[in-house]
């Protein structure tokens, strides 16, 4: 998938059309849609074409459990083709593909899965497209299946023709659990899988394909039961606070800038926010969140840790109202 070219003029104006609906005139799914349903799915592929011929697959694994739902209205309704602007400076074939996902113990729609795509149209099409369930009665959220999937569903040209990793972006406000069971997997995805995949494992096996991250929406959410402090062991440089929840793209867009080595300090980092249309508090509130990335990265860091992290486990426990 992903062959078609990128407008970001035509994506700008759709954008900016939809703006004016209502959420549930842009997300209409109530349940989730036959062609996100990952169960048997054997890949999602980013592949080099004609027009993108030196393709890198970006996932967006998206929490849409609460609160968090707003963040994929943002997408769809301003902020998506500000990222592509951005991403394509520095990833001119870049691929992009989303996922949904929720709880496996509560939720009707725990994980969804895109395609990856280089249309404005098609990427606005699976983002739509999206069921946007809420809920939010665990402490926890299945983040564990959309890595799985990630790691174990995709199948990129970047990575096995060229060695080159994606990019895997996915939201939260939660902890995550300890370990992906069998039963889980069976019955969200249908594979059969021998025994309990720790979350550590996972993480390794995923930052294998993609540069993993994981965007907490702001300061307040970050500091809510331990949600920073247990990403921090996990993925470590990788966890990321915004400032606000609106900055999600504009900063995932600014890590793939780093990373590519275009934005190495404070500086570079400012000049480019300036470059795509932010001012003043909500300049310096972008800046805030990545320059402490690019610092690690710029110290030999910006990998997750490997191996045991010293986690300690927390069971899942349901949400009272």
């Amino acid at each position: 998938m992903g062959g078609g070219r990128y407008d970001y003029e035509e994506h700008q104006a759709a954008t900016a059309e939809r703006a004016s609906l209502k959420t549930d005139q842009v997300f209409v799914q109530n349940a989730c849609h036959p062609d996100l349903d990952p169960k048997g799915v054997r890949w999602r592929e980013s592949r080099d074409s004609a027009n993108h011929p030196d393709s890198v697959g970006i996932v967006f694994a998206l929490d849409v459990s609460g609160s968090m739902g707003e963040i994929p209205v943002q997408l769809a309704m301003k902020t998506m083709p500000s990222f592509m602007q951005s991403v394509l400076t520095a990833l001119p074939d870049a691929q992009v593909l989303f996922m949904a996902l929720g709880c496996a113990y509560g939720d009707k729609s725990a994980i969804q899965i895109g395609q990856f795509e280089s249309e404005n149209h098609l990427i606005d099409k699976w983002l739509g497209m999206l069921h946007l369930e809420g809920g939010g009665t665990w402490r926890g959220e299945s983040y564990d299946l959309a890595m799985y999937l990630a790691a174990r569903h995709t199948a990129m040209d970047c990575l096995e023709l060229r060695k080159r990793r994606g990019y895997f972006f996915m939201t939260g406000d939660e902890v995550f659990f300890m370990h992906l069971t069998p039963a889980v997997v069976k019955q969200w995805i249908g594979d059969d899988v021998p025994a309990d995949i720790r979350i550590e494992d996972l993480a390794d096996e995923l930052a294998g394909r993609f540069r993993p991250f994981f965007l907490i929406p702001d300061a307040a959410r970050a500091k809510t039961d331990g949600c920073e402090a247990a990403w921090r062991l996990l993925l470590g440089d990788c966890t990321i606070v915004l400032g606000a929840p609106e900055d999600t793209a504009v900063v995932a867009s600014l890590l793939v800038g780093v990373c590519e080595g275009q934005l190495r300090d404070a500086a570079a980092i400012e000049r480019k926010v300036e470059a795509l249309g932010y001012r003043d508090a909500e300049r310096d509130r972008i800046v805030r969140a990545v320059v402490p990335y690019a610092e690690a990265v710029a110290r030999g860091g910006g990998e997750p840790p490997r191996g045991p992290r010293g986690l300690v486990q927390v069971a899942a426990e349901r949400r009272d109202g």
